[in-house]
């Protein structure tokens, strides 16, 4: 896409999100001497799991929890550090020489550093079950959003169904915010806890860990709300909105009436901009995901492009703080700010406190790996929600000779919607590979190109008004 001509450096360091990560990759970055400028898509800092933190009412912010407010501290500090901030800025398109479009109030400039960190995040993985498209049904994640921006709670019975921590947690904060919990479906096969075992010493490293997700099932079973393990064959039912959950668990089939279903099979990495930019990538059959490729520093195949937090690889938001702190360190290394021992001195720190945090990793991810059939679902199942395209049309496209993702928009426009297969890029590659009998790794993914989101064309028209501008002020 032709823009503006590219700016000169502005700034040491840019920063893609002001969640975890980038916040404290901004605080480092400062603390260094590092010119750095934030760019968020949120009106606030605090990403997605401290959304509105710095003005959640503090009877919301008991509801959501000490791991929540511990949000508010970091978002405090970031706000002081003296970091350039731009909320509203979508992140459209990023060049190989690092150049940043973005669009804000609508219209777009450019912003160009040294050195570029994307911390973009996670995001919910596809649950594509039959009926999982009906008015009624939406992500857990977005529950909790709800909660956090305006303090509002779904009406009526609600019926949780897939795994994970997450899945725990937002049932126990709908408990406390009076939400009716009919049920919690939990699809984990039993497989898992055979494929856990092997990684529980390491769990056990992190006894604190473990605790809060001993206290969020008991809390669960002590409500009384009714938990059903293991369940399979889930299917979303009604007409007009959902109005029932039908499964199978312990060989028994149950349906469950209910007026709101949230979904999550766990988070994967937001890798829209590392795929842009085309760095290397691989696929983690441990967190069935594409993780960019990163060293020690955060830094990928691209010079000067550093990636931080869950958009890397899934460990959690303080984890994300861990790492994006490291990362600001590297970039700060590479642009000769600092020599290499005392990196590593100051870096040492936040590595034991990352440590710490992803000792437990292996054990949720094999405790809480996605059950196969979630990807072999049904032919009449969409896969992709924007150009309602189906796992069986997507089945078809193969048998006629399609052999990879970016092939079946050609065939169908899957993945051509206004999110640009971000929802359904991974079912896409799984259930390809399932039909091919190949590995996700051989199959692939979709290509993404810009614009990363739709933006208006009086956006890019400002470009021609102010050829060469950088960052106004924020």
């Amino acid at each position: 896409m032709s823009t503006a001509p590219h700016p000169v450096h502005t700034h040491d360091l840019a920063v893609i999100g002001a969640g975890p990560a980038g916040m404290s990759a901004a605080i480092t970055a400062q603390a260094l001497g590092l010119r750095c400028v934030v760019l968020d898509e949120q009106p606030r800092a605090g990403g997605q799991i401290y959304r509105n933190v710095a003005v959640t009412p503090p009877t919301v912010a008991r509801l959501l929890g000490p791991d929540y407010q511990h949000g508010a501290g970091l978002a405090q500090h970031f706000a002081a550090c003296g970091a350039e901030v731009h909320h509203g800025a979508l992140v459209w398109d990023v060049a190989q020489d690092l150049t940043v479009m973005v669009q804000q109030t609508g219209r777009s400039f450019a912003v160009r550093a040294s050195q570029l960190l994307v911390a973009s995040g996670a995001m919910e993985r596809p649950s594509p079950l039959p009926g999982w498209t009906l008015p009624g049904a939406l992500n857990a994640g977005a529950a909790q959003i709800a909660m956090k921006t305006s303090a509002q709670v779904p009406d009526g019975r609600v019926v949780l169904v897939g795994g994970g921590p997450l899945l725990l947690l937002v049932a126990c904060q709908l408990l406390q915010a009076g939400a009716q919990v009919a049920a919690i479906v939990d699809t984990s096969p039993a497989a898992n806890r055979r494929r856990a075992l092997p990684h529980l010493a390491s769990a056990l490293g992190a006894p604190a860990l473990l605790a809060k997700g001993l206290r969020m099932l008991w809390r669960l079973r002590r409500a009384g709300v009714p938990m059903y393990a293991n369940a399979s064959e889930v299917r979303l039912e009604g007409s007009d909105k959902v109005e029932a959950v039908s499964f199978t668990a312990k060989n028994s089939a149950h349906r469950l009436l209910t007026d709101v279903v949230l979904l999550h099979h766990g988070v994967v990495p937001n890798t829209q901009v590392s795929r842009l930019l085309r760095v290397k990538h691989s696929w983690s059959d441990v967190q069935l995901a594409w993780h960019p490729e990163v060293d020690a520093w955060g830094q990928t195949s691209l010079a000067g492009l550093r990636l931080a937090g869950d958009g890397a690889a899934i460990a959690g938001a303080l984890a994300a703080e861990c790492s994006g702190a490291i990362a600001a360190i590297g970039a700060a290394l590479a642009l000769g700010r600092i020599d290499a021992a005392r990196a590593d001195q100051l870096a040492a720190p936040w590595r034991a406190r990352l440590a710490g945090q992803t000792r437990i990793r292996p054990f949720l991810d094999a405790l809480y790996r996605p059950p196969e059939w979630l990807t072999g679902c049904a032919d009449e199942t969409i896969v992709c929600r924007c150009e309602e395209v189906t796992a069986g049309q997507v089945r078809t496209m193969v048998r006629l000779g399609c052999e990879g993702p970016n092939q079946t928009k050609f065939y169908s426009r899957c993945g051509m919607g206004a999110c640009q297969g971000r929802m359904c890029g991974i079912t896409v590659t799984q259930v390809m590979a399932q039909a091919l009998d190949r590995s996700p790794a051989e199959v692939g993914t979709y290509r993404i190109r810009a614009p990363l989101k739709p933006i208006a064309l009086g956006s890019l028209a400002a470009l021609a008004e102010a050829p060469g501008a950088t960052t106004p002020k924020p």
